[in-house]
């Protein structure tokens, strides 16, 4: 499996893949919007229609971004930040084996090669 080199996704040694997010809920539409944060810490920005309450932000954002690599959801879940604005989600490693990694990369809007 080859990822693109996007600052916010990294391989655990078991294969699954992390992708740190910046959610800002209550939005028009949900889009990704760029990246937040500073070199080394940046987390994907994302705004999400969702209100952050009971759970609908979390739930969102899974069937989001399990929408945009074409994974089911079941492969994809909350890691961290359960109540934050920063999350961290996992994609287990067989769903992120034959995940569409450039989906991610177009939602994102910048240029970087294909995976």
């Amino acid at each position: 499996m080859r990822l693109p080199d996007l600052a916010f996704l990294r391989i655990e040694k078991n294969g699954d893949v992390l992708v740190d997010v910046h959610v800002v809920p209550n939005a028009a539409k949900t889009q990704a919007v760029g990246l937040h944060g500073e070199a080394g810490h940046q987390a994907l920005r994302l705004r999400l229609q969702a209100p952050p309450v009971d759970g609908k932000a979390n739930q969102a954002l899974v069937k989001w971004l399990a929408g945009c690599l074409g994974v089911p959801q079941q492969a994809v879940t909350l890691a961290r930040g359960e109540t934050s604005r920063r999350k961290q989600l996992r994609v287990n490693a067989a769903a992120a084996g034959c995940a569409t990694w450039d989906e991610l990369v177009k939602a994102l809007g910048e240029d970087h090669p294909p995976a």
